[in-house]
Order: C-alpha cells, then structure tokens, then sequence
C-alpha cells in the first residue's frame, strides 16, 4: 500500500484531465477497472461536467532567470484549473495571487471560477524583491470529459456494498491516496463474496455527483457503502455516521471500532462525497471512514500530506478494520431457534466438548447460549452481538456450530 502511494504520488491530479487517467491507469495494474468518460457539458443532476484541465509546466522566474516557484518540483504550486498565463509582473502584482501558509505550500483549486494563482511557503514570498517576475502557467482548459472508474467483484446476491475514493487531489499521500492504496487491498482480498462489491474511483463531488446521475435507476441495490479517504495518517479511526443514523453500515462499523481507540461522528451534510450519496433524494446508506478527519491535521490540503506523513501501520489498521467489517456484513443474518422451549442439551451433542482447551472457552460458551436465546428470526447476528456484548465473530462461530448441529436454520 505504501508503494501505491509513493507511486501515485507525483501525479498532477484534479476533477479531470491527464493525471486522473495516469492515476486510474496504475489502479488498473492491480485491478480490472470500467473506466467511463463523460463528455464536457453533460448534465448530471443539477451541475454540468466542466471543461478538462491539463497542465504541462509553470514557473515563477526572478531577474536573475532562477525558478523561485516550479510546478515540475511540487505540483501544488499551482493553483489547481489555473487558466494559461504569460507574462511579466511586478511582486504588487502578483501578490493577490499567491497563496502561503508558514513553513508549508497550500493546496487551492478554482474549479468552476476561471482565475489563476500560485501556493508556496510564507518563507518564499517574505524572501522575494519587488520583480519584475516572469510567469508561466502552461495549461489548457477545453472541452474534454470526466473520467471516473468501477472495479466490481460479483457476490451471490445482486446487493451490494460500495466502497468510494476521490481521485481528485494532486500530491496529496493521505487525502486521497491512502485510501485509494486501502481500497484497492481491500478489494483483492474479497473471494466469492456474498454480496457484490463495487469500488468508485472518481473525483470528488462532481464525479459522485456523475455517478450517480448515470446510475439513478439500479441505487436501491446499495444496502451498505462507505466513502474512504485519510487512511494513512498515525491518528485513532473516525467514523462519520450515514444520514439514517442506524442504518446496518453504520452498527457494523461501530462494534468493530469498539475494541480500538475511535470517534464515532454524526451525519452532517459536509464532508467526503457521503454527502452526495446521503442526499435526501437517495439516502443511501453511505457512512464515512478516515482516520483523522478532514482539516483535522496540520498537515491537511498542504505539502506536508507526502508520503513520509503516511505510515504502513496505520494503513494495516484501516485495512484490518475494514476487513473486519466486511466480515460483519456478510456474515450478519437471522436464524431459528430449532429447540426454543428450553435449553438444548449442548453436551450430548458434543458442542461443549469442541471448546475444551480454547483460551476463550467462557466466550465461546457465552456466545452459544445467547444465539440459542436470541434467535427467534427477528434478531440477527449482530443484535446478538451487541446486545451480548461479544465480538461478532465469536457470535457468527457459535451460529455455524449450532446450526451444523441442527439446533439453528436460517431464516430465508
């Protein structure tokens, strides 16, 4: 995952162009994609794919012809959809369009406004003279398309559960790449699963946006989904709830983060493209996952998101955990009770004998005794699981062996 990300990194991305299709062309090395392009002014709901922007240098050049800001070093010196622009200016001049922070390089887009701009370090800007400067942003802005990518694993039911990456940003590791790096493990390790599984590859808000417009008629089959971003950074996980509030995704996730350092957040109407999927015309239920929020770190939307800022254990540990939710959700279903007036005779059957030696034997014993109780077709395994207070996955063992002893069947 590390080496997705140092390898993604470099790309010039933004909502369209070139290094959207340089990104989803390198995912596609690890997995089979759709890709679609959407032409420039196509209607989606209520916005309209915008021109595509592609970019090939630009430089703020001194007196002396030395670049005191280059594109080609760092790509976030561009204000992103930055019109074509050549000529000299004075620093008075240029000031209104630089954009600084102390120490580190801004990330700033103007998508839907047509300006341009530069981002650099205050430390730069306090060191420049009056000019005169030469400037150079070589760019185009022309009709062209949007380009979004689907990665599908079929399961045994037409349901599904969709997993969602922006594409957007350019040299960002964290905020967008390390859950782009997650996402693609994630979806190498699903092997015949139960449910279908389709993975979005596509720029932020508009390409959800797209998405969606293109697939207004088949959202139902969506029974659970999250949107995935800030994988990678050393913070605790963080949840952010769908627009439901309850909805299964949203107690999956819960009872797995249980057991590590979390913060579960409500739903608002800000965010990842959990917006866009929770609007209330679809209200699918589409939860959040990230690590530290958004804006939620120094280092959010500047240089300092590089690849030495994301580690390999924090995405180890958003990967088990997404892992185990999956195991949640697939595993998650009601049963009946087979021998409901009383309790059975476990003994006889020999399922107290199959724990003799486990570490978690009192579990184990625990987890059988409330699936028994609680199986009465209106309880599924994960309001056995919560209402028990055990891992599901003690629950979802003790199922197995009690229905392979004939004392539970599943509700159809």
């Amino acid at each position: 995952m590390k080496q997705l990300v140092e390898r993604l990194y470099p790309i010039c991305r933004s909502i369209t162009g070139d290094g959207v299709r340089e990104t989803l062309a390198i995912i596609g090395e690890h997995l089979p994609l759709t890709v679609s392009e959407v032409p420039t002014g196509t209607q989606v709901l209520d916005w309209n794919v915008p021109q595509e922007w592609n970019i090939r240098d630009a430089w703020i050049k001194d007196r002396s012809g030395r670049k005191v800001v280059d594109f080609r070093e760092l790509n976030l010196h561009v204000v992103g959809y930055s019109v074509p622009v050549r000529g000299t200016f004075t620093l008075d001049e240029l000031r209104p369009r630089l954009h600084t922070l102390p120490g580190l390089v801004p990330y700033r887009t103007s998508y839907y406004t047509q300006t341009w701009g530069f981002c650099l370090t205050q430390e730069t800007l306090d060191a420049m003279d009056e000019g005169p400067y030469e400037v150079l942003i070589d760019s185009t802005l022309s009709d062209g398309s949007l380009t979004y990518a689907e990665h599908v694993v079929p399961g045994e039911l037409d349901d599904e559960v969709l997993i969602s990456c922006h594409t957007c940003h350019p040299s960002l590791a964290n905020d967008n790449l390390a859950g782009i790096a997650v996402a693609v493990e994630l979806a190498k390790s699903l092997v015949s699963p139960r449910y279908t599984y389709r993975f979005i590859f596509a720029p932020g808000t508009i390409g959800a946006i797209t998405w969606l417009a293109r697939n207004r008629g088949r959202t139902e089959r969506i029974k659970h989904g999250l949107t995935l971003a800030c994988a990678g950074d050393p913070g605790p996980l963080t949840y952010k709830r769908s627009r439901r509030g309850d909805a299964p995704i949203d107690r999956a996730v819960a009872h797995v983060l249980r057991e590590r350092p979390h913060t579960l957040l409500d739903f608002s109407p800000y965010g990842y493209d959990e917006r866009q999927y929770c609007s209330p015309g679809f209200n699918l239920p589409v939860g959040g996952l990230t690590r530290t929020p958004y804006a939620g770190y120094p280092e959010y939307h500047t240089s300092g998101d590089n690849p030495g800022f994301v580690t390999e254990e924090a995405m180890a540990d958003t990967l088990d955990t997404l892992e185990q939710v999956v195991e949640v959700l697939e595993g998650n279903r009601a049963y009946l009770n087979l021998s409901p007036y009383g309790e059975p005779q476990l003994g006889r059957r020999g399922l107290y004998a199959s724990l003799g030696g486990r570490s978690d034997t009192k579990q184990a014993q625990m987890a059988m005794l409330w699936v028994l109780n609680l199986s009465d077709g209106e309880h599924t395994l994960l309001d056995i699981a919560e209402r028990a207070n055990l891992p599901f996955s003690a629950v979802a063992q003790a199922a197995v062996a009690l229905h392979g002893a004939s004392l539970l069947k599943e509700k159809t």
